[in-house]
């Protein structure tokens, strides 16, 4: 990647500052690859930072999952909440006292202030804007108050949060260069007092973002697209601390193949799910690689042996190969498509290239690891009369596309229609469930008594999509030792198929 506007001689340093709220996203993986092959191409450092302040949303086991499927892929940090470094601690939890003495250096020198509106109020605000025909956005109430008002307002003990006062005068706009797109300038009448720090004591987003950016020395902001329109935000934060401005680099959004942005809806976008489904890792990296274009154009090389015709040889990179050879120069603004056709074919492609002992060695390290299996043995042992047996009751968990026909899965008194919409509703209560037998069973109860639907066809229905079958080891277990990203992915692969299929029926 060619560095077309240095400002300053100091060390690269990058960044990748994922939230653990889930499980760890491609869309992170690909931002992180590409500011790996930045650093590592010029000899700098490549930073990962957890920005855990959303507690609301944190997930105890998502930090570790974060790290294992990073590690996974082969991108590995210099400095981190697990390994330490010159500028942490990495996790922004561990960071609320430097952040509040952040804001009180712009409440002191009059680029932020308080804002003592209640949560009724700016509620109230809102509304009347909707009703207006209004942008919902904060009025500035608050942004004047005298010294008195403020001081009565905390001897009453009132709650508080911090904005950015946005500047009023001239000029009336903020600009920024992005190293892809050249300047970009937002005018301050679209861009509001953004909260700094929450009436909790914890930092927003945008205030730890850029006092860790600076802190942490960071040369360049590898990022995605989405967030161009938080920029001028942080670019005024950078003014109002007096701070040099690193170079922004915004990423073009992984794409679905109908051009919108990649979703759990449409594809699998979970890490786990790939390393579980038995996707090498060196397909993954190689594939995310090909994303927006980076690598050079086509020629006659290849890293492996006989590639199908029907794809390009140039598709073959291993991680080595883009730290040599990609250059933001090839990059393509154009969303890039997060094909899975194409991620297939190329996994493909790698699992033909492996020598027999490495096929074995990479089934053992994944669908046929003890791990998985001495979790599965227990559901059947009591089931079966012979150890042939066991694939007659387990084939589920090893099989890739499993789409149970409609006997099988509408039950008696129900029409297809009515089931389709049942099994939308189990997604839903799916994907905000805590993946244990003790959390699924009442979530899965207390939906089948709100759409009166008994336990027998409920559970029954689950059986079908997961199984293939009204026939398999216990159900909730069976869901367990699968994994909530690849249940979830067959729930909605199942959805996807029949809304196909009724389409064509009309």
């Amino acid at each position: 990647m060619t560095n077309s506007t240095s400002t300053t001689e100091a060390p690269i340093r990058v960044r990748i500052a994922p939230s653990p709220t889930g499980d760890p996203h491609v869309g992170t993986a690909y931002i992180g690859l590409i500011n790996y092959l930045y650093a590592r191409q010029r000899n700098g450092k490549f930073v990962l930072r957890i920005e855990d302040t959303d507690r609301a949303r944190f997930v105890a086991t998502s930090e570790q999952e974060i790290f294992n499927s990073l590690r996974w892929l082969g991108l590995t940090w210099d400095e981190g909440p697990d390994l330490g470094g010159p500028y942490g601690p990495y996790r922004q939890s561990e960071r609320t006292e430097i952040y509040r003495e952040h804001v009180e250096l712009l409440l002191t020198n009059g680029t932020a202030y308080r804002s003592f509106e209640t949560p009724e109020e700016l509620e109230a605000l809102r509304q009347r804007q909707i009703a207006a025909k209004l942008p919902p956005r904060y009025d500035g109430a608050h942004r004047e108050l005298s010294q008195a008002q403020i001081d009565a307002y905390l001897a009453e003990g009132r709650a508080y949060t911090v904005r950015l006062k946005v500047p009023a005068g001239d000029p009336a706009f903020t600009e920024f260069r992005d190293e892809l797109r050249g300047v970009i300038r937002f005018e301050h009448s679209n861009v509001d007092d953004q909260v700094l720090m929450k009436s909790d004591g914890f930092p927003t987003y945008h205030l730890a973002n850029v006092v860790d950016d600076h802190l942490m020395r960071i040369t360049d902001v590898i990022r995605a697209e989405e967030w161009i329109s938080s920029t001028p935000k942080h670019v005024l934060l950078y003014k109002a601390f007096g701070w040099e401005i690193p170079r922004f680099w915004h990423m073009p959004l992984l794409r679905n193949l109908d051009k919108s942005k990649i979703s759990k809806r449409k594809n699998p976008v979970s890490l786990i799910y790939y390393r579980q489904a038995g996707f090498l890792p060196e397909a993954m990296i190689n594939f995310l690689g090909l994303m927006g274009g980076g690598m050079p154009a086509p020629t006659t090389e290849s890293t492996l042996a006989q590639p199908a015709a029907k794809q390009s040889e140039t598709d073959i990179f291993t991680l080595p190969d883009m730290v040599a050879r990609f250059d933001v120069k090839n990059i393509r603004l154009g969303g890039p498509v997060f094909d899975l056709t194409k991620l297939k074919w190329l996994n493909g492609e790698y699992i033909r290239a492996l020598t027999p002992e490495s096929f074995y060695a990479a089934l053992r390290e994944t669908i046929l690891s003890d791990a998985y299996l001495q979790q599965i043995a227990p559901l059947v042992q009591t089931r079966i009369e012979t150890l042939g047996e066991f694939g007659n009751l387990t084939h589920f968990l090893f099989a890739d596309d499993i789409m149970p026909p409609a006997e099988v899965f509408v039950p008696k008194k129900s029409t297809p229609e009515e089931t389709l919409a049942f099994a939308a509703e189990q997604l839903t209560v799916l994907e905000a469930t805590d993946w244990t037998h003790e959390a699924l069973e009442p979530a899965l109860k207390k939906l089948g008594e709100e759409k009166q639907w008994s336990v027998k066809e409920n559970f029954m229905l689950l059986r079908a999509i997961l199984t293939g079958s009204t026939m398999s080891p216990p159900l909730l277990e069976s869901m367990v030792v699968f994994g909530k990203s690849r249940t979830l992915d067959r729930v909605r692969r199942f959805l996807e198929t029949q809304k196909k299929l009724a389409q064509t029926k009309k």
